[in-house]
C-alpha cells in the first residue's frame, strides 16, 4: 500500500507513483481528503485500502510530480535524529551517542518532492533521510511491537542551514533545519508490508542522494544503507515513547549517513541551478531544485 498527497487530497498511487485513486471517492466517503486524516483511523484504513489496486482501478488518474505535496501534511509532531549513522559523527568530528539525539523540524518547513527551494545563504547542506509515519501512537512501546506502531516509510531531505545551526553557542538545530521547503518528504508513505512483499528487509534499505550540477553533470554524494543505523527505527520508537506520546501521523526522520557538505574538505554546499535526489529502495525518489532567493521588498 502507498498513500499520497495529491493537490491535497488523500490518494492511493501505484508502485511508480505514476496513477492515484482518490480515497474519499473511492471509499464512498467512508476516509475523507485530509491525507493527515487516514493515520487517525490507521488500522480501519489499512484493512479497506489493502484491498484496492490503484494500478488498475477504473478512477485512477496520472500523477504529475510537481502535484505531490507532503505525504502528512500538518504532522502532530516532527521527531528528527541527529548523529544516527556512525560515519557521519566521524565526519562532523562528534563522538558517538549513547543516546538518541533529537531535536525538530518545524511543520512549516514541509514541502512536497518535487520542488523548488530558496537558497536562505551560502551554506546550504543536504541530507537524506529515511521517515517512518507513526501509524498508531502511544507510549512506552517496546521495540519487538514497534513495526505495529508503523503506518510505513518515506524519503526525506534534512535540509540545513549550517550558518543558523551552528550560530548561538551552544549550537540549536531546529531553526536551521526549518526554513522553507527544508523538509521535503515522498513521494508516498510505503507500508512495511508491501516492502516485505517486494523482497525488501524495512530495516536495510539502499539509499542515495545524487547531485546533479548546473551543466547537467551527475555525482554521487551519500551512499549507505538503514542496516548501519545505530539506533534503528525499533530502538527509536521504543526510545521516543519512553519520554513522549506518539501521535497518528508523526515524522520520524532517522538521521543522515556521511557524504554531507559540512563534512567535506574543503566543505561544500549547495548553489543556485543545482537539483538533489534523493531516491531509498522500494519507496522512490524526491528532486529538489536549489534557486536564488527572491528579493523581499
Amino acid at each position: 500500500m502507498r498513500i499520497a498527497n495529491l493537490n491535497g487530497r488523500a490518494v492511493l498511487t501505484d508502485a511508480d507513483t505514476r496513477l492515484a485513486l482518490d480515497i474519499e471517492r473511492a471509499s464512498d466517503g467512508r476516509f475523507g481528503a485530509d491525507p493527515g486524516a487516514v493515520y487517525e483511523r490507521w488500522s480501519e484504513f489499512a484493512q479497506w485500502a489493502r484491498q484496492q489496486d490503484a494500478a488498475s482501478h477504473r478512477d485512477a488518474v496520472p500523477v504529475v510530480p510537481a502535484d505531490l505535496g507532503p505525504v502528512v501534511p500538518r504532522p502532530p509532531q516532527i521527531l528528527a535524529v541527529g548523529l544516527n549513522y556512525a560515519d557521519h559523527a566521524e565526519e562532523s568530528n562528534m563522538t558517538l551517542p549513547e543516546h538518541p539525539m533529537v531535536f525538530t523540524k518545524f511543520a512549516s518547513s514541509l514541502a512536497g518532492p518535487d520542488v523548488d527551494v530558496e537558497l536562505s545563504g551560502d551554506t546550504v547542506d543536504w541530507e537524506i533521510e529515511l521517515v517512518a509515519v507513526v501509524g498508531v501512537g502511544g507510549r512506552d512501546i517496546p521495540a519487538e511491537r514497534a513495526w505495529d506502531h508503523v503506518a510505513g516509510l518515506t524519503v526525506g531531505q534534512d535540509l540545513s542551514d549550517r550558518t543558523v545551526q551552528f550560530q548561538s553557542t551552544p549550537p540549536q538545530f531546529n531553526l536551521g533545519k526549518s526554513l522553507r521547503r527544508f523538509a521535503p518528504v515522498g513521494p508516498a508513505v510505503v507500508t512495511v508490508d508491501e516492502l516485505r512483499a517486494g523482497g525488501l528487509d524495512p530495516d536495510d534499505l539502499a539509499l542515495r542522494c545524487t547531485l546533479i550540477e548546473v551543466d547537467g553533470t551527475e555525482r554521487v554524494l551519500q551512499q549507505s544503507r538503514t542496516a548501519q543505523l545505530i539506533f534503528s527505527i525499533p530502538d527509536l520508537v521504543a526510545r521516543l515513547s519512553a519520554s513522549v506520546e506518539l501521535l497518528p501521523g508523526d515524522l520520524i526522520f532517522t538521521g543522515t549517513p556521511s557524504g554531507v557538505g559540512f563534512g567535506r574538505t574543503p566543505r561544500e554546499y549547495l548553489v543556485a541551478g543545482q537539483t538533489v535526489v534523493s531516491e531509498i529502495d522500494g519507496l522512490g525518489s524526491i528532486r529538489q531544485r536549489f534557486v536564488v532567493k527572491e528579493a523581499t521588498a
